[in-house]
């Protein structure tokens, strides 16, 4: 949750700091940047300090990262400083995004890995509430004070379960070597077009989930004409249901197959955006971003949980970090772009663009999937695919 906590936050206090700093509202995009070349950077490293280090390390200075970010957000006196420590907020955000995601697709466990992109959605839902509340009280400062303090809480939390013996990654090539590792009878040219199509394929769908966020609200005001009151419902509908989707999927009382919800999810999602450009209805086209966010809850988490079927647990521990990474260069990336679509054009170029996002998302899984074939029963149960649990424990 307090991983989500940052991304919630940070459009909801910018109309407020912009203010206090006196910079154009333009630069919220100089923050997204810095910030996301910190994650991206970090991903690439992900694998191997989570060998050294183990996981309960990696989280504790990922915690002390962002604790440092927010204390610096809290206390800046210029916006140079924040340009500054918005390095350091990716950064963090890379450690325990590609720490975490590693950490739970290696034990098989995609109810947990749902369950944790579902807490990530009650952050991000939670984050406006706490910048609303600090700044009732006049500044919005107070809410990242607040962030601090649970940083530093999620990082002393991570150190102590390091001095009880906690979770540590396994050295490669020795605890891997009991289970299947596809990758290793392929060439070398293969499986460079499998990482780099599998790191495509996140950095297409990330990009939808993010444009579709970020830019329904717009789409809702300057294209549908609806009010604000409407508008941040709708909005709220969409982020709402991707996450209820991915907690329904962690407690669903039998466990659904993450190639069904990588097949099905992205189906979904090229219908729901194509009725988004067709627009039948007002109703109907704000239900459709719901339903959109609905369809991607799950793929996501289903990719992350395939990729140590793909392409084996060994390899898995490096490329899952380095396929988060690619999902942050999308996330950021995409948006912008269609930004500037929306900026030459107008907001009714955002369905097309929604759907050709979509579209894109199934061509390159199928690709992926011709690439690095899934066998018909993986990741069909919880209880069987746990028999990878021990490459993340020490």
């Amino acid at each position: 949750m307090v991983l989500g906590l940052p991304d919630g936050m940070l459009g909801t206090v910018w109309p407020s700091m912009r203010v206090t700093f006196g910079v154009p509202v333009g630069d919220l995009g100089l923050i997204l940047l810095i910030a996301t070349a910190g994650s991206v950077l970090v991903t690439a490293f992900v694998g191997r300090l989570l060998t050294r280090l183990g996981v309960p390390v990696l989280l504790t200075v990922s915690g002390s990262c962002s604790a440092l970010s927010a204390i610096g957000f809290a206390l800046a006196p210029g916006f140079w400083l924040v340009l500054c420590v918005a390095v350091l907020a990716g950064a963090a955000a890379g450690m325990m995004d590609a720490g975490l995601n590693t950490a739970v697709a290696l034990t098989g466990r995609t109810r947990l890995l749902n369950l944790l992109h579902g807490a990530y959605g009650v952050g991000t839902a939670i984050g406006p509430l706490v910048v609303t509340a600090a700044i009732l009280t006049g500044s919005w400062r107070p809410a990242y004070m607040t962030l601090f303090v649970l940083d530093l809480v999620i990082a002393v939390s991570w150190l102590r379960h390091r001095r009880r013996g906690g979770i540590r990654a396994a050295p490669a090539g020795r605890a891997h070597a009991a289970q299947p590792q596809p990758a290793a009878q392929w060439s070398r040219r293969r499986y460079r077009w499998a990482v780099a199509m599998g790191m495509t394929v996140f950095f297409l769908y990330t990009g939808l989930e993010v444009s579709a966020g970020e830019w329904e609200a717009s789409f809702c005001r300057g294209h549908l004409n609806l009010s604000a009151t409407v508008t941040g419902l709708a909005t709220f509908g969409y982020w709402g249901a991707l996450t209820a989707v991915r907690i329904g999927l962690a407690l669903w009382p039998r466990p659904v197959a993450p190639r069904a919800v990588v097949r099905w999810g992205s189906a979904l999602a090229v219908i729901a955006a194509a009725l988004i450009w067709v627009q039948p209805g007002t109703v109907l086209t704000v239900l459709c971003f719901a339903v959109l966010g609905g369809a991607l809850a799950g793929v996501f988490p289903a990719m992350v949980s395939l990729t140590p079927i793909r392409i084996g647990s060994q390899r898995a521990q490096h490329v899952i970090a380095w396929q988060v990474g690619a999902a942050a260069a999308g996330g950021a990336g995409i948006s912008a772009l269609i930004g500037l679509l929306i900026g030459r054009t107008s907001l009714a170029i955002l369905g097309p663009s929604l759907t050709v996002l979509a579209v894109l998302v199934v061509g390159t899984e199928l690709i992926l999937t011709r690439l690095a074939p899934i066998r018909p029963d993986a990741g069909t149960r919880d209880d069987a695919a746990r028999n990878v649990s021990g490459t993340v424990r020490s």
